[in-house]
């Protein structure tokens, strides 16, 4: 039998994307995103929480993310958990857990987009879903 790996997230982006290319020329997009949780504390006050994700976006959607995403937007981002690990210059070994996205949504309007007729922003703008990279 198979095994699952599906991460959903929805949070404030917290950084501006950043796009760059690889050597075979697909493009990948690399932000950050912060995703808070409220919660009662044992003393029964309020605390909130809030955890940060790495987030890798290839080719269009890469593309996509790099263009309408910005700090301080809201995103739902759906992907896998992916491990990476290399030696630093110190000869420590390292390791970062990102998410893999395969679909990204854009929860809010952007900034600078007219806010008089709701069909005045595409629909792909709104929803940028696509297929995961083959790297």
């Amino acid at each position: 039998m198979a095994g699952l790996n599906k991460v959903m997230l929805i949070g404030n982006v917290g950084t501006d994307p950043e796009m760059r290319y690889t050597a075979n020329g697909n493009a990948v997009t690399t932000f950050r995103l912060a995703c808070s949780r409220n919660f009662s504390g044992p003393d029964g006050e309020r605390k909130e929480e809030t955890e940060w994700f790495t987030i890798v976006t290839w080719n269009k959607l890469a593309e996509t993310c790099s263009q309408f995403l910005q700090k301080g937007r809201r995103a739902y981002v759906e992907g896998r958990l992916q491990t990476r690990s290399w030696e630093g210059p110190d000869g420590q070994r390292r390791y970062r857990t990102e998410v893999i996205a395969a679909t990204v949504l854009f929860l809010d309007r952007a900034q600078a987009a007219p806010m008089a007729d709701d069909a005045a922003v595409a629909p792909e703008l709104e929803e940028a879903p696509v297929g995961e990279h083959a790297d």
